[in-house]
């Protein structure tokens, strides 16, 4: 994590079951440092552009019951930084709230919207090319977004619009939901200490 800095925005998550033992930290404030030790070398690769595109500073430590798959590591994972991102929002006071972007990679594209509601909504609407990047199946890309917005309490809109190769395919949506992300958490200084929501609350 970025010490060199002080930052409010902050979050430190621990979720401990018999299946993983997930630890996050976040910063929002962050120059997009990464430091990744899932087990699963993809999502180490996913997360990374997150952090990198979003410009958090993001450490996941995982260990799950790979002996398995990697289903209930890669849920578990989105589900931690869904609470990480909650806790470090706080009320949302001063918030864009919303964020989107298009990202492309060779002949993919992907769109991504985001918005900090406090209702938990998930569009997902990816036709992956093929079942598999290497060993990663790439159904799980759904979990992962499925578990992040029901513990972050956000609406996400997850589209691929083009793409041929499943390894683009999913780079373009989390390198979206990275920038996305940044657009939504960053300050509107117009807005200080305003709640972006006309119920006053979020």
């Amino acid at each position: 994590m970025n010490a060199s800095k002080p930052s409010t925005r902050t979050a430190r998550v621990e979720r401990n079951t018999r299946e993983t033992k997930i630890a996050v930290e976040l910063d929002l404030d962050g120059t997009g440092r990464a430091e990744l030790a899932t087990g699963i070398p993809f999502l180490d690769h996913m997360l990374d552009q997150v952090a990198r595109h979003g410009m958090v500073d993001l450490a996941v430590r995982a260990q799950g019951d790979l002996e398995i798959d990697a289903h209930h590591t890669v849920e578990d994972v989105g589900i931690v930084l869904g609470q990480a991102l909650a806790k470090a929002v706080g009320d949302k006071a001063g918030l864009a709230r919303y964020g989107h972007a298009y990202v492309p990679l060779d002949e993919a594209l992907s769109r991504v919207v985001i918005d900090l509601s406090g209702r938990p909504g998930l569009e997902f609407h990816v036709a992956f090319a093929r079942a598999r990047v290497g060993t990663f199946d790439v159904d799980l890309a759904h979990e992962f977004f499925q578990g992040f917005v029901n513990h972050a309490f956000a609406t996400l809109h997850v589209d691929n619009l083009r793409g041929t190769n499943a390894h683009h395919q999913c780079e373009t949506v989390f390198k979206a939901f990275g920038r996305a992300l940044r657009m939504a958490v960053a300050h509107d200084p117009r807005a200080t200490g305003t709640i972006p929501s006309t119920k006053g609350t979020l």
